[in-house]
């Protein structure tokens, strides 16, 4: 008897541009083949990083692409500015970088550390932020892994609906970027951004035969503590298809990706981009199924 691989859709960290954009991708993927994108979200397994953590509990919730995208174009929105750039989080790298003869973990803490201690909006603030993003606060009746960094340990944590953790504070721990948004305290322990390890801890996926992987950012974007999203994408055991951020979706990202002001134009921008890459897509999830 044939055994049916089994699948990921794997969604990547990148700020409030990165929610918009793969959602649009996977809207503009629907426009062009509505069957192709049914059957990438009926993935066997969800991974979600940061940004994609958000995403992939949206998709999880069966909330169709429509209402999905119509979200991120809408006129207002419940995100908040944090004030903080991209500069300020690089800085947090570099300083952790630049301690010799440390582990990736105590890179981790030492990042941590720095987020424990840096003023932010209130917990509580930030948390209903995440709860307005999310279409559904229960966890759905199929495989979603969110990742997270415990703080203390400096390691990768991996939240499903086996963890015990309510969904809305899995995602906030996994989108807790240090230095911009709180920590997540979660049954006594502190939880950051998951994104400080890999935008995509496509490792999380390491038990599926193929991938399907969206990033939010271009194929030669440094990583600090990682090879690299192309460099795993490379690595993956299966068979992976990806889709980063072409040209025209970094301009709509613009200078910062946290900023709530380039949702629209990173959605619409990933919208495009999807109905180009629908039929490369086809391709690769008919050849493994």
């Amino acid at each position: 008897m044939a055994v049916t691989p089994k699948r990921a859709l794997v969604l990547a960290g990148g700020g409030v541009a990165g929610i918009a954009w793969e959602t649009g991708v996977l809207r503009g993927i629907a426009d062009e083949s509505p069957a192709t994108a049914a059957t990438l979200l009926a993935s066997d397994v969800l991974v979600g990083t940061s940004a994609g953590s958000a995403v992939s509990a949206q998709v999880g919730s069966g909330t169709g692409l429509d209402e999905l995208f119509a979200r991120q174009v809408a006129d207002s929105s419940p995100e908040l500015d944090p004030g903080v750039g991209v500069e300020g989080i690089a800085e947090l790298f570099l300083a952790a970088m630049t301690e010799p003869n440390t582990s990736a973990a105590q890179k981790m803490q030492r990042i941590g550390a720095v987020a424990l201690a840096t003023e932010t909006v209130p917990a509580p603030v930030r948390r209903q932020v995440i709860a307005h993003r999310l279409p559904s606060h229960r966890w759905p009746d199929r495989c979603l892994r969110i990742t997270a960094i415990d703080i203390e340990t400096g390691e990768l944590m991996v939240f499903d609906r086996d963890s015990g953790v309510e969904l809305v504070d899995a995602v906030a721990a996994s989108c807790a970027v240090p230095g911009v948004w709180p920590p997540v305290e979660i049954g006594g322990r502190r939880y950051m951004d998951g994104g400080m390890r890999s935008s995509i801890n496509l490792d999380v996926a390491a038990d599926c035969d193929a991938a399907v992987v969206l990033v939010p950012s271009g194929e030669s974007a440094p990583s600090p503590f990682s090879a690299g999203a192309a460099a795993e994408i490379k690595g993956f055991g299966g068979r992976s298809c990806a889709v980063f951020a072409d040209g025209a979706a970094l301009r709509a990202f613009g200078a910062n990706p946290l900023d709530p002001a380039c949702r629209i134009p990173s959605a619409r921008a990933g919208r495009a981009q999807g109905r180009r890459h629908a039929a490369a897509i086809a391709e690769f999830l008919s050849g493994t199924g």
